[in-house]
């Protein structure tokens, strides 16, 4: 079990960020998301799309706001536990919290915040009798590893960048894909659409307009889909593997048997150290909820500076917290590497 100060869950902006606002009071952090990868919704919901209220950046993308909060924490070495969704949490006797991840993953942490924004993000599942079983084996929902699907006969379900980038991707390393989709329309960056789109006219990559219905088995092996096409008709789609990439959706999960306050399925805080019901947790950004609260990445931002302050006091009680600036502090200019170390 791995000791820290503090233990974040959720790696979206807001999460990120207080990262950074505890590395400034000098508590370490270890970072858990569900997701593979940092970003939140920023990633997941508008990678490439224009925000325009971050304070003094007239316009970035989601990508690139994650981008810029990954190079700020950089100095603070946070270790990040991906694709993984916490549990279990438990007071130990000595006051400390036990998490436990759905991978196995513990640590043992005395102060933990919470940004898991609207939940934990969890794929679209295909809602089809007997389906359930080959998830793991022939059902993904994720992008494949590179050569996993190596001349093999792959379906991709999706209409987005995840989807057709994760198409574009197999026919490189030789697969047969079909690409499916309810229609021939699609929510991608143009030059992925204008690669899937030359693939097509070369038949180097297929395309449907249909919606799966059902599953053919032959010898305990998924080994075809049934569909239904746009015009009415059905098809049956011989497969080796089949990936969906349609989209994913945020669910509070376990968070909500933690004992924690709740109202309309979000966190009650203190809004002097967004502190919940519970002494040593705290939670900041979406997931949280107060008078006058405004979801905004922004807002978010001026919460995880007060948990920090907040975490602080748990993790050195009876020590006075200075408010030091990073312009003058020779402190903080080390312990963001613009200045030499003692």
């Amino acid at each position: 079990m791995t000791p820290t100060d503090a233990i974040v869950i959720g790696a979206g902006p807001v999460g990120l960020f207080q990262v950074f606002e505890l590395g400034l009071l000098g508590i370490r952090a270890h970072v858990i998301d569900s997701l593979p990868e940092p970003g939140g919704q920023c990633i997941e919901l508008y990678a490439d799309k224009p925000i325009y209220d971050i304070p003094a950046t007239q316009v970035c993308t989601g990508r690139e706001l994650i981008a810029r909060l990954l190079k700020q924490i950089a100095p603070f070495k946070a270790e990040f536990h991906l694709g993984q969704q916490v549990n279990v949490v438990e007071r130990q006797p000595d006051g400390r919290f036990r998490i436990e991840t759905s991978v196995g993953t513990q640590l043992l942490a005395k102060t933990i915040i919470i940004a898991g924004g609207v939940g934990s993000f969890q794929p679209r599942r295909l809602k089809i009798d007997g389906i359930n079983a080959f998830e793991g084996s022939q059902l993904f929902y994720s992008a494949p590893a590179a050569d996993a699907f190596s001349h093999k006969q792959v379906i991709v379900i999706g209409d987005g960048d995840a989807a057709l980038e994760c198409a574009l991707s197999l026919v490189r390393q030789h697969a047969r894909v079909t690409l499916m989709h309810r229609r021939d329309e699609f929510k991608a960056a143009l030059p992925t659409l204008e690669e899937v789109r030359q693939l097509r006219a070369a038949n180097q990559l297929q395309f449907i307009a249909a919606q799966p219905t059902g599953i053919e088995q032959s010898g305990g092996l998924l080994g075809a889909l049934e569909v239904s096409r746009a015009d009415g008709s059905s098809a049956s789609l011989p497969l080796e593997a089949l990936i969906v990439l349609t989209g994913l959706s945020p669910k509070l999960g376990p968070i909500a048997d933690w004992g924690l306050a709740l109202e309309r399925k979000q966190l009650v805080v203190d809004t002097a150290s967004f502190q919940t019901s519970t002494p040593g947790i705290f939670a900041v950004g979406d997931v949280n909820t107060y008078p006058g609260k405004k979801k905004l990445i922004l807002c978010g931002f001026h919460e995880a500076a007060l948990a920090a302050f907040g975490a602080a006091a748990q993790l050195f009680p009876g020590e006075p917290l200075h408010l030091e600036y990073t312009t003058t502090s020779p402190r903080l200019h080390r312990a963001l590497g613009v200045a030499p170390g003692p």
